[in-house]
């Protein structure tokens, strides 16, 4: 049984651990913060015990510990900070009612706004991300349970509703680009769960770069998006279903060979408005040991495999390392649940009973899910190391015990 955000945790112990601001304001600085309040207007009218800029570090706490009660979570925020001297020493813990209020007041578009001005992509050119020029991303999508409110589901929709079986839970879903050198998602968006990664891909465009390798699995195909995606300067590595219409036009030596994609039979009939593809087709084979007693399960699988890319110059990436590079792709599953399972914990139902709270709160976990892995990014590089070699939960472990060594802001500046 999935648990809500906000139940208070079992046992006799409050939260204990304390968020490193550090952390968080490294990666998003107050002037950052205070430059996208002031874009989406979302800076208090008035002298306020729960300013903006708070409530922006808070929404990312949350996603720390998305297990712990509203005043729980602040208290981990405040806890240590030495700004809480002076005339802060007799600063009130705000009410569970009050910061639902302030969390409402901030409202979901300036951390929408933050996390697409401050996520981008950061693996060392020279390292493990990157095939020769390319840097190495995915595209792919997951769902989010969420509080189960009648808002929410009208908002976002919940799964099973044209059966006689609902979900427990209504879901948002969400599809990111990923860099699959460092698992950071440096691009997302946010959807009803019944809408298609497909109708929600384009979001995403803008955030393709000339200097990426960018992979997708076979449902995210069409001719449109192809195009877009191509034009995007991007070199381009998608899987294709098996039966698709690609006849060779030449073969190459390393066994792929050129073909062309369109809009329509009608177009491929006539050859009008082809692109021209590079296919690579293989299989894999996965072996599968037999146990005892179950000696007929041990029949090898073998997937087949069929891709098409923009780079059309076999020395440029020989079909080999193509193929070897589109295992890379599934990094983003890893991306993924870290942020699910992780850092949101497994079976943990997002908190907010709001439409508009639910975005602030993805966007929340995008945060803090992109500050740990630019943190971890940053010891990597200092070390000569792959970003995938480090723990992402024990530095999210870290980052929650961690006491901030200075204050992230001073107390004229968070009046």
């Amino acid at each position: 049984m999935a648990r809500s955000g906000w139940v208070t945790p079992e046992g006799p112990e409050r939260l204990t651990d304390h968020i490193s601001l550090g952390v968080l304001t490294r990666v998003f600085p107050a002037d950052v913060v205070d430059a996208g309040i002031g874009r989406t207007g979302a800076l208090e009218q008035r002298n306020r015990l729960l300013p903006s800029r708070l409530m922006v570090y808070y929404v990312m706490a949350l996603a720390l510990f998305s297990n712990g009660s509203y005043e729980e979570v602040m208290r981990s925020l405040l806890a240590g900070m030495e700004w809480l001297s002076g005339r802060f020493r007799e600063w009130v813990m705000p009410t569970k009612a009050a910061i639902y209020k302030a969390r409402n007041r901030l409202g979901s578009a300036v951390m929408v706004e933050l996390f697409a001005e401050v996520a981008k992509p950061f693996a060392a050119p020279d390292g493990p991300g990157f095939y020769k020029g390319w840097r190495l991303v995915s595209v792919d999508g997951t769902t989010l349970d969420l509080a189960d409110t009648p808002a929410n589901e009208r908002a976002y929709g919940r799964p099973g509703t044209n059966t006689d079986f609902k979900s427990a839970f209504p879901q948002a879903r969400v599809l990111g680009l990923v860099e699959c050198g460092t698992h950071a998602v440096f691009s997302a968006v946010a959807s009803r769960y019944d809408t298609s990664e497909h109708d929600l891909y384009p979001a995403l465009l803008a955030d393709l770069a000339t200097d990426m390798l960018a992979m997708a699995d076979r449902g995210f195909y069409s001719y449109t998006a192809w195009k877009d995606s191509a034009a995007t300067g991007a070199a381009l590595l998608w899987r294709m279903r098996t039966n698709s219409a690609l006849p060779s036009l030449e073969d190459y030596a390393d066994g792929s060979y050129l073909s062309k994609v369109y809009p329509s039979s009608k177009d491929r009939a006539k050859d009008s408005n082809g692109i021209p593809v590079r296919v690579i087709d293989y299989e894999v084979t996965t072996e599968n040991k037999a146990t005892p007693g179950n000696e007929a399960v041990a029949r090898d699988e073998v997937s087949k495999f069929l891709l098409i890319t923009t780079i059309l110059d076999p020395a440029a990436a020989p079909a080999e390392d193509l193929a070897r590079l589109y295992a890379r792709r599934w990094e983003i599953e890893s991306s993924f649940d870290e942020l699910k399972t992780h850092q949101r914990g497994p079976g943990i139902v997002l908190r907010s009973k709001t439409p508009d709270g639910v975005l602030q709160e993805i966007y929340g976990h995008l945060c803090a899910h992109y500050a740990i892995r630019s943190l971890i990014g940053t010891v990597a590089a200092e070390f000569d190391e792959d970003p995938l070699q480090f723990s992402f939960t024990r530095t999210l472990r870290a980052a929650r015990r961690s006491l901030a060594a200075r204050p992230a802001f001073s107390p004229s500046e968070a009046g």
